[in-house]
């Protein structure tokens, strides 16, 4: 699996795993345990994790999340010393620590929650996707 096969959807919880397209839409399928399978029509925001980015203060004004998650697996692995329940100052920290250029202003910490929240997902449930970030990274 790739992060162009897993997306996000605005206003549900969790990632899905891209099944198909269909007529009426794109079949989607939970990335959990449940595999719950759903249909995201037009008028809902999908976005595909291949695809997003976060603010920066650089010239080229963002980085691709892709290359987020390749830093935050070579620096920290499994254990990120923080989960998306922590306080907002330490997720601010951890952000800080793995891009120090992230824009405070343009990146909020229901963002950040997000990040730690999706890092944790993919880890579990789609691990081939950091093994096959770690060795182009390495590369």
């Amino acid at each position: 699996m790739e992060l162009s096969e897993i997306a996000s959807i605005s206003g549900k919880g969790g990632l899905y795993k891209v099944v198909k397209p269909g007529k009426s839409g794109v079949l989607l399928e939970s990335l959990d345990e449940a595999k719950t399978r759903l249909v995201a029509s037009a008028t809902q925001r999908m976005s595909l994790l291949s695809e997003i980015s976060i603010y920066t203060t650089t010239k080229e004004g963002t980085v691709a999340l892709v290359d987020v998650l390749k830093k935050i697996h070579k620096e920290f692995g499994a254990d990120l010393g923080v989960d998306s329940n922590a306080e907002s100052n330490e997720l601010k920290s951890f952000l800080k620590s793995v891009l120090p250029e992230y824009d405070q202003d343009r990146v909020y910490v229901s963002d950040i929650k997000k990040l730690v929240r999706w890092y944790s997902l993919l880890l579990k449930y789609a691990p081939e996707v950091m093994v096959i970030n770690s060795e182009e990274s390495a590369s």
